[in-house]
């Protein structure tokens, strides 16, 4: 799913197709006990996380995934359909990240962007800042989490 139109594919993305105000969304990714688990024990090992019936018993009432689970699946949704492919230089880092809400076993997350702003680079004129507002939600569109994303891609024919 799409809202929104770049009028180009990921491969053909660059800065300038960016524009302000404009909102995107794609997904959903459906997010599973078994990924919630491993992904818990492997990087957060939180009880909440990683065992099923203890987290029967914690404040959560069951298992969720770690904010940094949901943050991989909303990376993998942005660099696949949001990020241009070849423009993209990387990023300076995320603001305000926020998790909201847990994303728990079967949930469906969909990724919401929104164009902020975009910035002309003052010292090297082929590329420049994008800012992304971006929010994931569940299938009863509630936010789960919340970003500004930072992104330094390329414009198309600049040197």
């Amino acid at each position: 799913m799409q809202t929104g139109q770049f009028g180009t594919t990921p491969q053909e993305r660059y800065l300038e197709d960016y524009v302000t105000g404009d909102v995107h969304e794609f997904g959903p990714v459906t997010i599973t006990e078994a990924q919630i688990v491993q992904f818990g024990r492997q990087f957060d090992p939180q009880l909440f996380h990683t065992d099923p019936d203890g987290a029967r018993q914690s404040v959560y009432g069951g298992l969720i995934a770690s904010g940094w689970h949901t943050c991989g699946l909303f990376m993998r949704l942005f660099v696949e359909h949001y990020l241009p492919e070849r423009a993209s230089l990387g990023s300076p880092g995320v603001d305000e990240l926020r998790w909201i809400k847990p994303v728990r076993p079967g949930d469906d997350l969909t990724l919401r962007v929104t164009v902020h702003k975009v910035k002309p680079s003052r010292s090297k004129p082929d590329r420049g800042v994008l800012f992304s507002f971006c929010e994931m939600l569940n299938q009863d569109h509630e936010v789960v989490a919340t970003m500004m994303a930072m992104n330094l891609i390329r414009y198309r024919d600049r040197d």
